[in-house]
């Protein structure tokens, strides 16, 4: 079946003392519902953790990656299937997605008794606190990674990233995620109306191809790098961030604790380091403040 990301619907265009009627194609967003089917085989239990205002499409993939950047689950291994809810009801069972755990798997639900109503413009509205939301990642500890990235590599990504936003380029109205080698290869690219979710299917899909951690890859970002894009980041196991956009001071305090090293208004061949900068190739001198002055 055919997931649309996308739908025409007729607009008037005006523009001066003109006007025409035309049609837009807009970027869908419709709710999706998490569900969590987990405990021993004579007492299963169905729990609802998360819904999340979405772009239809690699909804298992987006419900995967949820559950892992917050660390519900820690691997791909205590998963035994997801599927769309196939309840028979009035529900809009493509709107329900329902992952089901091994017998043997035990959820981690500690950070569930928060809110869980997420919206395309926050992943992490209605959590209670720092803490809960700063989950420890297994891969937090990485001390020995040796990735690095040059700064001519660095310009090349905003522009590799758009020429495959399929439907930002019909819409405009998409965030994307994307995952590179530090020589410029685009590995996986994921967009959704929602910057969080994007990052989820992403890492989501990352954990299908066995690939985490993530330690010798760019994460690239099509916006702003906000808290819970560094947070979700960190559990996946990446040092190296950059995005189009600016950076929050909580992302930077975040990238600096578990050093990440995070890039801001990457574009128009320009960028600004705020952590980590060991990990950037530069080419040319950089001079203090101090020094310029003298």
């Amino acid at each position: 079946m055919t997931v649309e990301s996308s739908l025409r619907l007729p607009i008037i265009k005006v523009k001066a003392a003109l006007s025409v009627g035309t049609s837009d194609a807009l970027a869908i967003e419709e709710p999706l519902e998490i569900r969590l089917e987990h405990g021993p085989a004579n007492q299963r239990q169905i729990q609802n953790i998360s819904v999340t205002m979405r772009t239809p499409g690699n909804d298992a993939e987006l419900a995967l990656g949820f559950l892992f950047t917050e660390g519900i689950i820690s691997s791909l291994t205590a998963v035994e299937s997801i599927n769309h809810c196939l309840i028979t009801c009035a529900e809009n069972k493509e709107n329900i997605i329902q992952v089901c755990l091994t017998a043997s798997s035990t959820p981690n639900l500690r950070n569930t008794e928060r809110n869980f109503y997420t919206t395309s413009s926050c992943g992490v509205c209605g959590k209670g606190s720092i803490n809960a939301i700063r989950t420890v990642s297994a891969f937090n500890h990485i001390n020995n990674d040796d990735n690095s990235i040059d700064a001519n590599t660095l310009y090349s990504l905003p522009d590799a990233l758009r020429l495959n936003q399929a439907v930002f380029a019909d819409t405009g109205g998409l965030h994307a995620a994307a995952l590179f080698t530090n020589l410029g290869q685009l590995l996986l690219v994921r967009e959704d109306v929602g910057r969080h979710n994007a990052l989820d299917k992403l890492i989501g899909a990352a954990i299908n191809q066995n690939w985490l951690p993530l330690k010798a890859h760019v994460l690239m970002l099509s916006g702003r790098a906000s808290f819970e894009l560094v947070q979700k980041a960190v559990m996946a196991g990446i040092k190296i961030i950059a995005a189009v956009g600016a950076p929050s001071t909580l992302a930077v305090q975040l990238a600096e604790e578990f050093n990440v090293t995070l890039i801001g208004f990457l574009r128009d061949e320009r960028f600004n380091i705020y952590t980590a900068p060991q990990r950037v190739l530069l080419t040319r001198i950089i001079l203090t403040t101090d020094e310029r002055r003298n």
